[in-house]
């Protein structure tokens, strides 16, 4: 919280004088209760400018990688992440995975808002791409509503491989709150939480107006980093 109201006070107005963020939705956050703020993930700034707009802090899980740098830059680096109210978490699979979700849980039963991006990872491409069933579990686990939520230009603010901003506008969408409560206790359908998976995703679409490929985006950037990899040796 201290972090949050920090970014509040002094990072939040210099960043909205420079980027100038324009908002929709607002009024579809739950002001009190957990719940998922779902979104589509195009730049490493996502999880900067979504919180900025919104009314109440939003928590996001990020690679505990960025907690554990030495030096200035990793200091600066652990401040940043903590400023924008991350927390740290492994990506690896197994294990690690179900303790993610567990710290989102966590965060959820909390009362609070928890940030996730469905994809598992940045666009490649600027395209929407499936979204994994992780979201899924959370909603029927914790019992809390989606809100599903668009990004726009954050791309154009920072690429991928950058590390300079560039000054362009960025939009926020929110959507209508989704209620799966219905299907409580049911956690463990695979088939259901695909359905749920993709109707998150769906709704993402429609705010963001993305093209949709239905194929995971680790898959593409893989195939993509294979593609590159006999230019390199050539």
């Amino acid at each position: 919280m201290f972090y949050w109201l920090l970014k509040r006070i002094f990072v939040g107005p210099l960043l909205k004088a420079l980027f100038r963020p324009w908002v929709r939705g607002l009024e579809n956050i739950p002001t009190e209760g957990g719940a998922i703020i779902a979104g589509n993930h195009l730049s490493f700034v996502d999880s900067i400018f979504t919180p900025l707009v919104a009314p109440r802090p939003v928590v996001y899980l990020a690679k505990k990688d960025y907690f554990m740098g030495r030096g200035i830059t990793g200091f600066f680096t652990k401040w940043f992440f903590k400023a924008t109210n991350q927390l740290p978490m492994d990506r690896g699979g197994g294990s690690a995975s179900e303790a993610s979700l567990q710290a989102g849980l966590k965060v959820l039963k909390s009362g609070a808002l928890l940030g996730i991006y469905p994809e598992g990872t940045r666009s490649p491409d600027g395209k929407l791409y499936r979204g994994r069933t992780g979201v899924a579990r959370l909603v029927l686990e914790a019992g809390v509503p989606v809100i599903p939520v668009a990004v726009i230009g954050t791309d154009k603010v920072l690429k991928t491989g950058t590390v300079i901003p560039k000054l362009r506008r960025v939009g926020v969408v929110f959507g209508e709150p989704m209620d799966f409560s219905r299907y409580q206790d049911l956690e463990h359908d695979r088939f259901l939480l695909r359905s749920i998976t993709d109707e998150v995703m769906y709704e993402i679409l429609r705010l963001s107006g993305q093209q949709y490929e239905d194929k995971y985006a680790s898959t593409v950037k893989t195939r993509l980093l294979a593609e590159k990899q006999p230019e390199r040796e050539g």
